[in-house]
Order: C-alpha cells, then structure tokens, then sequence
C-alpha cells in the first residue's frame, strides 16, 4: 500500500473525529436537542439537554477520545520500541497491574467511599507494576530481558486478579470486578475526566518527545546509538510515559484490548513505516475506534448494555487472526 501525504491524513483523521463527535452528543436513549443545551449553558439556565449533554453525554465522549488516543499512540510506541509489530501496550504488565490495583479497591470495598479511589489505585498500580518489570530485569537489560519480566507481571497479575474473584466477599463483589474488568465508559462523569487528563497529557509528551528515537530506532540499537542517542534513557522516558498515560486510561475505562494492536497496523502503510509519525496518527486513529465503538455500544437496543471491551475484542480477535495467517503465509 502506497503512503499518502501525512498532512492530508492527518486532517482526514481530525474531520472524521469532529463528525464523529457532533454525532456521539446527539445519539442517546433521551430526545434532547445539543444545540439547545448550548444554548442552556450559555444563558445559565439548568434543563433537561443542558443535563444529559454536559453531566452524562459529553464525559463520555471525552473520555472516549482520550482512552483511544492514549491506546493508539501507546501501541504505535510499543511496536517501534520493541520493533514488534504484534507489542501493545499490556505486554510489559503496565495494564495488568493497572486492572489489579483497580481490583483491590473494588474486592475491599474501599471505590464505595469516594470515586477518586478507583483512578488512584489504578495509576498507582500501573506504577508498581514499572517499577517491579525494571527491578526484574534490571536497569541496564536488554530489550527481551523487559518483555520476560513484562510477561512474568502480566501473569502475576492475573492470578493475583483471579484470586480476588475467587474469594469474593459476594456475588454483587464479582459482578462489580467482572463488569469493571471487561471496559466501559458508561456513568462516567466529568471528576474522571479532570483526574485522568494530567496523567494522560504528560504522558503523551513524554511519548512525542522520543518520535525521533523511534524513527532512529527503526535502524537498530546500534544506529540509534551512533546517532547520538542514549537508549537506556530514551527506553525509560518512553517506558514512563506508557506508565502514565495507559494507567490513567485503564483508570477510568477498564481493560479496553486491542486498539493498540489494531490500529498501528491499519496506519502504519498510510505513514510511510514511519514510526515516530505513526504515534500522532495511531492517537486520532484509536480515537475515532473508540468512539465509534461505543456510539454502537449505546445505540444497540438489549436489555444489559454490551460492554466497550468486549466489542473492541471482537473487531480485534479477527484482526489478530488475520495477522497470524498472513505471517504463516510467509513462512510457508
């Protein structure tokens, strides 16, 4: 596939989220018009569309496009730092220990005393979990010295996250664990967004910071190194940045699988193979997956509403698939 101009990709991308966008506000259970809640807000006057639009619809939507934007652009970094294109952000264990700090405060009953809990616990837990990948593969490892203690993270938070649905104190415990756990963006409000957005922010400066690292990167350590940069420290911001801005987004939305993986390959062509410009299209690629995935959320009419991780999952099982084929087709 040939590489169109980057400018013109760019502002595609933005044009299709701004739609996307007006749209999301507009759709919903309640017929409410948005341009009559504007018109609320500006006069100062409480009603039912300034309600639903600002206090419900429009949480949603940021939230939407910040998770999608932080997952795109995390995958786009994961896969030029590890120069894998099947990395995505959960591999070095960030996002599993993320899920388990969230796990904890939720099997204590400790997110029932004030919605700050459940985002704390989980950045701190995304911290942790870092810390622990560096403290078992050293500070001066190698690249598949992190991805093994990554994976040994990963499955130690995974049982530790199994043992907790184990012992749940109760039913409505578990349930509360395994909805959680499975990705959403319903009853989210704007104190989410306020305490996800610093994070996230820093987060994506720091990842921006090293585009030109990835780009050097994608010629090899050693061509890295003989053009000046330091790889242990360019490693250690970009692991950082991942940190934060992936553990503010499992924060306040859950576990939302393979819109790192998905989207970097869908734009990767499109960018020339270009990674330090694939982080920028990757954000404004997975947020409009996001968000369109949850406009299908909210307008498919069940009795239960299907949950955002699960429908990421199921556009992104098939895709994995097809990218196992179309490698085994090279090897055969």
């Amino acid at each position: 596939m040939r590489s169109i101009n980057f400018s013109v990709l760019i502002i595609f991308l933005i044009f299709l989220l701004f739609v996307s966008s007006v749209f999301a506000l507009h759709v919903g259970m309640a017929e409410i018009s948005v341009w009559q809640a504007w018109w609320d807000l500006w006069v100062d006057e409480r009603s039912l569309a300034e309600v639903v639009v600002w206090d419900i619809r429009l949480p949603r939507v940021l939230l939407a496009l910040l998770v999608g934007a932080t997952l795109g652009m995390a995958g786009a970094a994961m896969q030029g730092l590890l120069r894998n294109p099947l990395a995505e952000p959960g591999i070095l264990g960030v996002s599993s220990g993320a899920a388990l700090g969230a796990v904890l405060v939720l099997y204590f009953g400790v997110a029932a005393g004030a919605w700050y809990w459940l985002p704390v616990a989980s950045i701190t837990g995304a911290f942790v979990a870092l810390l622990l990948v560096y403290v078992l593969a050293g500070l001066h490892s190698s690249l598949l010295a992190l991805i093994l203690a990554g994976v040994a993270i990963n499955a130690m938070a995974g049982a530790l996250i199994a043992v907790a649905l184990n012992f749940a104190p109760s039913l409505f415990a578990m349930q509360e664990i395994v909805f959680w756990m499975m990705g959403s963006l319903a009853n989210r409000n704007m104190n989410h967004v306020t305490v996800a957005l610093p994070f996230i922010v820093v987060g994506w400066l720091l990842l921006l910071s090293r585009s030109r690292y990835l780009d050097a990167l994608s010629l090899g350590e050693d061509s890295a190194r003989s053009l000046g940069f330091h790889t242990q420290r360019e490693r250690g911001i970009l692991l950082l940045g991942l940190a934060l801005c992936v553990g503010a987004c499992v924060a306040v939305s859950g576990s939302i699988g393979f819109v790192g993986l998905v989207v970097p390959h869908l734009l990767r062509p499109l960018v020339g193979y270009r990674p330090g410009r694939l982080l920028v299209a990757s954000a404004l690629g997975g947020a409009l997956l996001v968000l369109l995935a949850d406009i299908l959320v909210r307008q498919l009419d069940i009795a239960r509403e299907l949950k955002l991780g699960v429908v990421t999952s199921l556009l992104g099982g098939p895709f994995f698939l097809l990218l196992i084929l179309k490698t085994r087709s090279r090897w055969v």
